[in-house]
């Protein structure tokens, strides 16, 4: 409110996402779910790629327009504190690692981080 009782208009803003650390306006989908970025860690292994496209196969089930990233680097992996892959990163923050997580477990994992 203004001194003069006024409403101030609000404008929202996109919030700005870091990851690769570059700042990037998040689509409308996107700032509903809070995900701006996901990636899986992996070697290229049969385990990772799996990972990898069921990952993806959640993103579309959950109807988020987000991209999902596969990093086969081991020094970006490492660089992440990963150990055991594959791993699955959302927002740049390890959410799991050294597991094969099916689709439905991954919708859980994104609900119950808030997304």
């Amino acid at each position: 409110m203004s001194l003069f009782g006024k409403k101030r208009e609000e404008t929202k803003v996109a919030p700005a996402c870091t990851c690769n650390g570059n700042a990037v306006e998040m689509e409308a989908e996107s700032m509903e779910s809070g995900i701006c970025c996901i990636k899986v860690l992996g070697s290229g292994c049969k385990s990772c790629h799996t990972l990898y496209e069921n990952v993806k196969e959640t993103v579309i089930a959950m109807n988020l327009n987000i991209e999902t990233e596969y990093v086969t680097d081991m020094e970006k992996v490492v660089s992440y504190g990963v150990m055991s892959t594959p791993a699955l990163v959302v927002n740049e923050k390890v959410i799991s690692m050294g597991k094969v997580l099916k689709p439905a477990d991954i919708e859980k994992l994104f609900h119950k981080l808030g997304f």
